[in-house]
């Protein structure tokens, strides 16, 4: 059965088109706009789920929300590709990053956004809050200093979970060429064939 996802472009559901078309999995999008003077998601993503959020996957009856759980239904449905490597420490990684993308990373590169929007004021809090985002910047460039992947020597959904904030960070929170291993693995991701298949099929993309 083709999966339908409800995709909002510049938005967190990127990441689950990547993700099918490296699967192979079948799956027809529906791409939406975001409000062009709030830039929230429109009004049509809430008779898909109360929440109004992208993304929305529908398969086989079932409407899933949460890219995160998202991101783990389409491995199952897989047949475990992209997985967690068989190895327990690697595992352990997956676990960690499958989490760490939306639980830790993301909270503050959002309060960044915010604060940009915010004037006068927004500045002077933009220099205090930022340490605390090169605290998250700096860990991650450690990371990927000493490993191509985040779960270890093979690409996985930890990968694709990643993959989003650290777009957002090169975007608006000061990610660049000093911290090069990151770098080099974003540009590594965005080579790769099923990530702009990914890009055709979802429309203009702002942090690719």
């Amino acid at each position: 059965m083709t999966i339908t996802l409800h995709h909002l472009e510049n938005s967190r559901s990127q990441r689950v088109l990547w993700l099918l078309e490296e699967l192979g999995l079948p799956y027809n999008v529906r791409r939406y706009a975001r409000d062009a003077k709030t830039m929230l998601a429109p009004e049509a993503l809430k008779r898909i789920h109360p929440l109004g959020k992208s993304p929305i996957i529908e398969d086989d009856g079932r409407i899933l929300v949460e890219t995160g759980a998202i991101i783990e239904y389409l491995v199952e449905k897989g047949d475990g590709r992209f997985a967690a490597p068989a190895h327990r420490d690697d595992a352990l990684r997956y676990r960690q990053f499958m989490h760490y993308a939306e639980g830790s990373l993301m909270p503050p590169l959002f309060v960044l956004l915010v604060l940009s929007r915010v004037p006068v004021f927004g500045k002077t809090a933009i220099r205090r809050f930022r340490p605390m985002v090169d605290v998250h910047l700096d860990y991650v460039e450690t990371v990927l200093s000493e490993r191509p992947w985040f779960a270890g020597d093979t690409i996985t959904a930890a990968d694709v979970m990643m993959s989003f904030p650290l777009e957002a960070a090169r975007s608006r929170a000061g990610l660049d060429g000093s911290r090069p291993a990151t770098i080099a693995w974003l540009d590594t991701i965005h080579a790769r064939p099923a990530y702009q298949a990914a890009l055709t099929q979802g429309g203009p993309y702002a942090y690719a």
